[in-house]
């Protein structure tokens, strides 16, 4: 059996070669781009799942198309998947540092912590110390009736005759018994956390169970609460926050200490904390409200915990605001005059 002897190849001229070569240079090049923009892809969506507490496939299937994306840059929208800011008392400028005025207070109390925040309401100006969380204590009254009146709000309805009388004992003379009431009646913390969430604090948390006093704040939080009952934009109706600010301009004289030490000659809406704790045996000593110092209006809050008695911590908050509006004052006139 005769094989077919076989046909000889054409030889290729260098100007095909030439052209094969770049040919397969361009093929290998698009093949590597093409796993890169895959792999790229996969980690993005990978890591999209991870923070959202997702599975990969999950995010892969919500995460929206590159032409989507764009679109939504071009018109200067955030990405769905973006955070949202969180709700801030103070302008955008940075907080005027308190640490250095604030020296010779903390000098005085060794293991004590203490936090303090200032907002100026006219320039919306914020002065800052610290940002531990601490307990309330009775400053949480203020917090309760807050979310008291936005569920009687929601319903429709005013306080009852009752309810009107333990929201001022609670926040007039700080009764406990009352307070208790009222922190059942807004559905203890998970109903303080609700109305928290609509009044724009975000680093507190309601205290477990029956035990009100414990809830843990932080003084920043304070101001967004004070700013909620103090000013236009609150979720509170202009007659709820009228019927705060009328309770706390009239504590009874007994409890008028604390923020007010540094205010000027008139009025001063506060409210004060203090609590002994079982275990440690120290305290915890408190005070938020609105004052008048050198012809500002402030909302103040003074933290302080691990006090070894009452007295000690009064004086201690007290030197604290005294401190704090002095400097802040002196720095909002000099930027005034330049």
């Amino acid at each position: 059996m005769h094989e077919t002897p076989p046909v000889p190849r054409r030889r290729r001229t260098r100007r095909e070669q030439r052209r094969r070569r770049r040919t397969r240079r361009r093929r290998i090049t698009w093949t590597v781009t093409s796993v890169v923009i895959v792999i790229g892809g996969a980690t993005t969506y990978a890591i999209t799942g991870s923070d959202s507490g997702e599975s990969s496939a999950s995010a892969r299937a919500k995460a929206p198309s590159p032409s989507a994306a764009s679109a939504r840059a071009k018109a200067g929208e955030a990405p769905a998947d973006a955070p949202k800011p969180s709700p801030s008392p103070t302008s955008t400028q940075k907080p005027f540092d308190l640490g250095p005025a604030l020296e010779p207070v903390t000098d005085l109390f060794g293991d004590n912590r203490m936090s303090v925040a200032v907002l100026d309401v006219e320039s919306g100006a914020m002065a800052t110390y610290g940002r531990d969380a601490f307990d309330t204590a009775s400053i949480v009254k203020v917090d309760i009736l807050a979310a008291l009146l936005l569920q009687a709000q929601d319903q429709g309805r005013r306080l009852s005759t009752q309810e009107r009388t333990q929201s001022a004992a609670m926040i007039q003379k700080s009764d406990n018994e009352s307070t208790s009431a009222l922190w059942t009646r807004i559905g203890s913390a998970s109903g303080l956390d609700a109305a928290n969430e609509r009044l724009g604090l975000i680093q507190t948390q309601g205290g477990s169970g029956t035990v009100w006093g414990i809830t843990q704040t932080t003084a920043e939080d304070q101001i967004r609460l004070l700013q909620s009952v103090f000013g236009d934009k609150s979720p509170l109706s202009e007659a709820s926050r009228a019927y705060i600010q009328d309770l706390m301009l009239h504590v009874v004289g007994s409890q008028t200490w604390g923020v007010s030490a540094a205010a000027d000659a008139g009025t001063t809406a506060l409210k004060n904390g203090w609590l002994k704790r079982t275990q440690t045996k120290k305290w915890d000593v408190n005070s938020i409200g609105r004052i008048q110092h050198e012809g500002r209006v402030y909302l103040m809050a003074v933290l302080l915990n691990g006090c070894s008695t009452q007295e000690v911590g009064i004086n201690i908050v007290e030197r604290a605001s005294r401190a704090s509006a002095t400097a802040f004052s002196r720095e909002l006139g000099e930027k005034s005059t330049t």
